[in-house]
């Protein structure tokens, strides 16, 4: 079984159901298989096979949703991009994907114009109508290799049949953003895709029942999986979201009564820090949190405004991404990512790979069926971070008595302050919980005498707030060599599209 076979079983036993609404329009199972198989059927006429590579530039949108199943029901390669790319960005992925086809915005094209001489391997452009008043396609420069995805489905055929292909055969290639180098792109098959949206799905209890909201970006797994394939596996409906806005959030969860909604911390925070009533979230049995560790005091200050449990996980691109969520049938506790879910494992190990007894800090390691089969083209890479059957993550953890697994920082975040490790979580909890500090963001930078120093970025409300008061604050709770030595206010922290604060670009920024 794969994703897009689970959709045609629901079509069939719940063919009215709604499966997604846009735009306040509700739109069937039945519906979204038909076109799902009539763009599937239209990409062969193309001269597109089963595993071809099609990137997907396209943000949250039905266009998402059909070119995703679509692509995979012909048996192609997906590899979704981040649509705020520059064309740079994109050039890299598309030759080092071997993309030959892909699905974008019309708004979009240009960037694609101005590199598809770079783009040998591209055969073909399918563009969707944003309503923006676009040009017409037949004039374009792109010429013969354009194609209107709105014309594709409306000429496919609903009684193609698709080609047959395994479990292990690659169905997304994800490529991780990564802290340093070049992006690496991550080999996730049918089967990992399946499995982790059917675990999540029945460890979060996501049901027929539920409305989803998907705000977070499509392209990134974490919505991909838990908000979009999670409640579409057991005939859910998807409140698709073109981006994150706290009143739009607000508007859709009261509008269609939202059951679920998953975001990172940083869209917990903007939702707390809007004002509006907790009322908007009355029927909200669940909130969701992933991407970066979530401050504990903004967890228990969103739980008790909005009166809701969130239940923070962890994940990442190789893993499809889920391997923890702290489990709803027990209190939740704050700052942990919970236990190993359905079918997958965690542990905590030493850098010889050997198991650590409870209580001590080493990186963590997950195996399951949620697991890469490794990287695009990179078997060093893959041989790194694939071992004896382990998926080594990077990330530095602990586990208590009861298999709750906490995330102590990245391995490649930590700083060494005269030989004394500092792990920037830490010192951002402490910051977090100063009354007048929204946002919080460490990194180490060089010193003479210790190697490296602690240096905050920090987002406050209140501009009496002082860098020595701050300090004074930290001092209060921290050993000295945690204690940041300079602090920077900021009017905002930098962050990926997913609302990810990214500290790459802090450190960049004390470099100039």
């Amino acid at each position: 079984m794969n994703i897009t076979e689970q959709l045609a079983v629901t079509a069939q036993s719940q063919p009215e159901k709604t499966a997604y609404v846009f735009e306040d329009k509700q739109t069937s199972y039945m519906e979204l298989e038909r076109s799902v198989q009539k763009f599937a059927s239209s990409l062969t006429g193309m001269g597109l096979k089963k595993g071809d590579h099609i990137a997907l530039v396209v943000g949250n949108s039905p266009y998402y949703v059909i070119g995703l199943y679509g692509a995979l029901r012909l048996g192609a390669v997906v590899i979704p991009i981040n649509p705020l790319y520059m064309a740079n960005e994109m050039n890299y992925i598309l030759n080092d994907g071997d993309v030959k086809a892909v699905i974008t915005m019309d708004v979009l094209l240009e960037k694609f114009a101005a590199i598809h001489e770079q783009l040998p391997g591209v055969r073909n452009y399918i563009s969707c109508d944003s309503g923006a008043g676009s040009s017409s396609l037949e004039d374009h420069i792109l010429g013969p290799k354009l194609h209107s995805f709105t014309d594709l489905v409306q000429a496919g055929s609903p009684g193609w049949n698709p080609a047959e292909w395994k479990d292990d055969e690659t169905a997304i290639i994800l490529y991780t953003s990564g802290t340093t180098g070049k992006p690496k792109g991550a080999m996730l098959t049918h089967r990992n895709i399946y499995s982790n949206a059917k675990d999540v799905a029945d460890y979060l209890a996501i049901n027929g029942e539920d409305r989803v909201i998907a705000a977070l970006p499509m392209f990134h797994v974490f919505c991909l999986t838990v908000a979009l394939n999670a409640p579409l596996m057991n005939g859910g409906t998807v409140l698709i979201l073109p981006k994150f806005s706290p009143s739009e959030v607000f508007r859709i969860a009261k509008d269609h009564q939202a059951t679920v909604f998953a975001g990172v911390p940083t869209m917990y925070n903007y939702l707390l820090q809007s004002g509006e009533s907790q009322g908007e979230f009355a029927n909200i049995r669940l909130c969701i949190s992933g991407g970066a560790a979530m401050p504990v005091s903004l967890l228990e200050a969103f739980e008790e405004t909005f009166d809701v449990q969130i239940s923070e996980g962890y994940g990442l691109s190789e893993a499809s991404p889920v391997t923890c969520f702290n489990p709803l049938d027990r209190p939740r506790k704050a700052g942990s990512i919970g236990q190993s879910i359905l079918n997958v494992e965690n542990k905590v190990v030493d850098e010889f790979g050997e198991e650590l007894p409870i209580g001590e800090v080493g990186e963590l390691a997950v195996t399951g069926p949620n697991v890469m089969k490794g990287y695009y083209n990179l078997p060093d890479e893959t041989a790194s971070a694939l071992k004896d059957g382990w998926l080594y993550t990077g990330d530095m953890a602990r586990m208590d008595e009861e298999g709750y697994f906490y995330i102590v920082d990245r391995k490649k975040e930590l700083i060494l302050v005269g030989g004394y490790n500092v792990y920037p979580r830490e010192v951002e909890e402490v910051l977090y919980a100063h009354p007048n500090v929204s946002e919080a963001a460490v990194i180490g930078v060089p010193h003479p005498e210790a190697g490296e120093a602690v240096m905050a970025f920090v987002v406050s409300d209140d501009s009496s707030v002082t860098a020595d008061e701050l300090a004074g604050y930290c001092r209060q709770h921290l050993i000295g060599y945690k204690v940041p030595s300079e602090i920077e206010f900021l009017d905002e922290l930098p962050k990926n599209t997913t609302g990810k604060i990214l500290r790459k670009n802090l450190r960049d920024q004390v470099k100039q």
